[in-house]
């Protein structure tokens, strides 16, 4: 039953990836910006990227072997708690005019040298990958140093050495505890330099950030706005789950998802803030070729100090339709030593290389049942997850849970009918309309008819 209702669903997919073009989700808001200079050697064989231009892992990956490959083999990482593009923009540009910026050292080092990049827009994947495509590429550890213990280290030119320096940061929001913060990650960065400027050792530097300082919010192209709107809808990033590699392996999304509990009554909490706002614990989470886990875990949810969501995923193959599919085996809800299992969701698949899209997921639409506790309520709004053959760190083309025939083409069919009822029936009575066979004419004589006496 469940092999001829999945065949069913694949030939309806076949007559949509044909009409459909086929698109993928972007990922917005948690970037940030990588500046890379060297102190001596060749320019970087490879131009910065397009503005608004977001650089992946790979391709961060393809930047750094180019300029490992022109530049020295001693590399300098700065890595900061914080950092977004808008810092440089608030506190002084690195190329303007600015007497006062939070930058002076940075911007005399980058003016001072032959070979820079400047990526504004690097992902967050990217980001913290950093230094495991570092290690791979110079087949070295990295060495943890500050500028004290710096001065003591002797190091050899000839010989590549990976040190990274952490640059922190206060909890301050306002404005000028941020430009204190940036002016003492400056002299940091300053000090550093002189002293490899001291020993004569060329360098590469490059400095970046853990997480933005500010994230930005866009607006996902597919939302239309229909007349004058004053409020926006919040575009959330995909929660993104990484294997040992550090290649994404699951992605889930969704624009609203809320949590309800039924005590002496029901009590509704949302979490959506919680899972796409910010980097959520994915502790217990794993994925493999056939079997994938995306736990997300939370704190005080509903009065529980513990509380976590664990989505199970499984690939497998059918014979009758000769190809993989994905399936939402259960979901597990696990709050203080206790649990609650959502077992009825094999309506829940797509196949193997795609995702699986729906604009509602809850019990109301018997997609998510529960099967053991029923004080438990789960809803999804716009509900997308993939834990197979994920590319890039995107979304793959979308299989969605809509049936062929919606109410809307039900009525585009039954509206088209009904015209061309109407037209045939128009036709019908124009082609039978008959006009008499001879006329009367005024000029002449009047038309006679003898009678017989």
């Amino acid at each position: 039953m469940a092999e001829n209702l999945i065949l069913r669903f694949e030939s309806v997919t076949v007559v949509f990836s044909v009409l459909l073009n086929v698109f993928s989700t972007g990922v917005y808001g948690h970037q940030v910006p990588l500046i890379m200079w060297s102190s001596a050697g060749t320019p970087f064989p490879e131009a910065s990227p397009a503005a608004g231009h977001i650089v992946s892992a790979s391709q961060l990956s393809s930047y750094l072997w180019s300029a490992l490959s022109s530049g020295p083999h001693t590399i300098l990482l700065f890595q900061q708690e914080k950092l977004s593009i808008d810092d440089f923009t608030v506190f002084g540009g690195l190329y303007g005019n600015e007497e006062d910026g939070a930058f002076p050292n940075l911007k005399s080092a980058l003016q001072a040298s032959t070979s820079q990049l400047l990526l504004p827009s690097v992902s967050q994947l990217g980001s913290s990958s950093i230094l495991q495509l570092l290690r791979e590429q110079l087949l070295t550890n990295p060495l943890y140093v500050d500028p004290k213990s710096l001065a003591d280290l002797h190091l050899n030119a000839s010989e590549p050495a990976l040190l990274v320096i952490q640059l922190s940061c206060s909890s301050g929001t306002d404005l000028r505890s941020s430009k204190k913060d940036l002016r003492r990650a400056d002299q940091v960065i300053g000090d550093v330099l002189n002293i490899m400027k001291e020993q004569a050792i060329p360098y590469t530097a490059i400095y970046t950030a853990q997480r933005p300082s500010l994230v930005i919010r866009e607006q996902s192209p597919d939302v239309q706005l229909v007349g004058r709107s004053l409020l926006q809808t919040e575009v959330y990033t995909p929660v993104q789950f990484s294997n040992t590699s550090n290649n994404t392996c699951i992605l889930f999304w969704a624009n609203n998802f809320t949590v309800s509990l039924f005590k002496t009554s029901w009590e509704l909490q949302d979490l959506t803030s919680q899972t796409f706002a910010q980097v959520p614990q994915l502790n217990g989470s794993s994925c493999s070729g056939t079997d994938s886990r995306l736990s997300i875990n939370y704190e005080n949810v509903l009065g529980f100090k513990s509380f976590s969501v664990t989505f199970v995923m499984r690939l497998l193959y059918y014979t009758m339709s000769a190809r993989k599919w994905f399936i939402l085996d259960q979901i597990l809800l696990q709050y203080d030593n206790q649990n609650a299992t959502f077992n009825d969701t094999r309506n829940i698949y797509a196949p193997g290389e795609y995702s699986y899209r729906c604009e509602s997921v809850s019990m109301s639409n018997n997609l998510l049942l529960n099967s053991n506790d029923n004080k438990w309520i789960l809803s999804f709004r716009d509900f997308q997850i993939q834990g197979f053959s994920v590319t890039n760190g995107q979304f793959s083309y979308a299989s969605d849970c809509a049936s062929f025939f919606t109410p809307g083409i039900w009525m585009g069919l039954l509206i088209s009918l009904m015209m061309l009822l109407i037209l045939t029936y128009g036709l019908h009575m124009i082609m039978h309309v008959r006009t008499v066979d001879r006329f009367d004419d005024p000029k002449g004589p009047s038309i006679s008819v003898p009678q017989n006496e």
